[in-house]
């Protein structure tokens, strides 16, 4: 149970977004997760679900969470397809809109938690750590532009990557099911797709090299007004284009030719001193000149045409590609630049919401307590979209810091947390008289708590 009198009053915007994800869940049970996430928000410390019913003063019925956080991480479909159609609703996204699949590892502990083995540590650290034990999540991200704060990323979902071998320590009746990375991505791409063309929108997939793959290619370009945005590899088997027909040439017999006959050398092409051209762009939030050639090819693992741009750079070069050959340069290098920002994503989930922390057992409720971590990074974006600098952040307490430096992920979150308790403030104001220096004391102790 949950003591009424200790029950926070959240906005009635967050308090709608709330209910709106939990009709995805049984009836029964959708009240709860309301309650969770502004667990989630004010939560402290290390971030156990068990700080999270604290922090939403639930006592007395804590294990049903138990089994709640279970149903949950099975209806993480259902409460990521609501929020897709919240963000639709919320901000004005444009025709062509901007999807980023990446994985990223979390750390735990303990030989019992399902799904867990080791894995490659992609940030080794002065430890030099070459591998973790924990988890990866293949997590798809929608990539946006703020009218003020420039690039971001809203997480949707993820999902679960477990090694082939670590599926026979997972009892039978999980009903989990062995899938590669690159499967993971392509559904993923697959169910967000689909919502986004009843909205009317195309899609840029956005991915690093390790998925410029062909099963995660074919897979995806199967999709209809969907094209990937990639890197290349600098030994990346391209061919030329295949070989026209003249006018009045009769084609040979058998099926036509989909690649050209002569390799082409990624190499070769950057050493080439010709053929460089010059382009502005605005790249991590900056507006730069780039060093291009571009030119178009086929690649075998796509299975068609792609417009490829080399980059020449001060400490070498870089390949790129994009599946739509009429793609501009443009277009594509500020495409991958926005790539880089789910690296920040990952950041604030692991650092601001402790994403790893949960120390759940349950596969399924491992999958739930990430997911909501996610889910509670985006909701926190939708509410500050459209506050100003000192609505989101107040660093008159910071001298050192930079005043105009962008409100980060934490300071949203703040901002949030203080409206909240100084609604509470208000509502005991309002029913009793306060002397002054209890109310400046209790708002001291409200910027410290948040």
């Amino acid at each position: 149970m949950v003591d009424p009198e200790f029950r926070w009053k959240s906005p009635e915007q967050w308090s709608d977004w709330s209910e709106w994800l939990a009709a995805g869940l049984h009836a029964r049970n959708r009240w709860r997760l309301p309650l969770l996430l502004i667990g989630i928000l004010f939560a402290n410390g290390r971030r156990t679900v068990t700080t999270w019913l604290r922090a939403a003063g639930i006592s007395a019925d804590f294990a049903d969470y138990d089994y709640f956080l279970g149903s949950v991480g099975r209806k993480t479909e259902s409460i990521a397809t609501r929020l897709v159609s919240l963000v639709l609703v919320r901000l004005n996204l444009p025709a062509r809109v901007l999807l980023i699949i990446d994985d990223s590892p979390t750390k735990r502990y303990g030989p019992k938690v399902e799904g867990a083995d080791i894995h490659r540590n992609p940030t080794p650290g002065p430890a030099d750590q070459l591998y973790l034990y924990g988890h990866i999540w293949v997590t798809i991200s929608l990539a946006v532009r703020h009218p003020k704060w420039g690039a971001m990323v809203l997480p949707l979902r993820a999902m679960l990557y477990v090694r082939g071998k670590t599926i026979a320590s997972i009892p039978s009746w999980r009903r989990w099911r062995f899938a590669t990375k690159l499967q993971l991505g392509a559904r993923l791409v697959e169910w967000l797709v689909a919502i986004l063309q009843e909205a009317g929108k195309t899609a840029w997939i956005v991915v690093d090299g390790g998925y410029v793959k062909k099963p995660f290619l074919r897979r995806v370009l199967r999709l209809s007004h969907v094209d990937v945005v990639g890197r290349l590899r600098k030994d990346a088997a391209l061919r030329d284009l295949p070989p026209q027909l003249r006018p009045g040439q009769r084609r040979s017999r058998g099926r036509p030719r989909k690649y050209g006959q002569h390799k082409i050398s990624l190499a070769k092409r950057a050493g080439h001193a010709g053929g460089w051209q010059s382009v502005e762009c605005v790249l991590y939030g900056k507006k730069v000149t780039k060093t291009y050639k571009t030119f178009v090819a086929t690649y075998p693992p796509v299975g068609s045409v792609i417009r490829v741009v080399l980059v020449r750079e001060d400490h070498g070069w870089h390949a790129f590609f994009c599946t739509d050959p009429d793609a501009g340069v443009i277009q594509i290098l500020e495409a991958f630049a926005d790539r880089a920002t789910i690296e920040q994503d990952f950041h604030d989930v692991k650092e601001v919401w402790g994403t790893g922390q949960q120390q759940v057992r349950n596969i399924w409720t491992n999958l739930a307590v990430y997911n909501l971590n996610l889910w509670i990074h985006t909701l926190i974006e939708l509410w500050s979209w459209d506050a100003n600098h000192e609505q989101l952040c107040d660093r008159s307490d910071s001298p050192w810091d930079d005043p105009h430096r962008r409100p980060s992920h934490a300071n949203r979150r703040k901002a949030l947390r203080q409206q909240i308790m100084q609604t509470e403030l208000s509502t005991l104001k309002a029913k009793w008289w306060l002397p002054q220096k209890i109310i400046e004391f209790t708002e001291r102790l409200m910027a410290s708590a948040a």
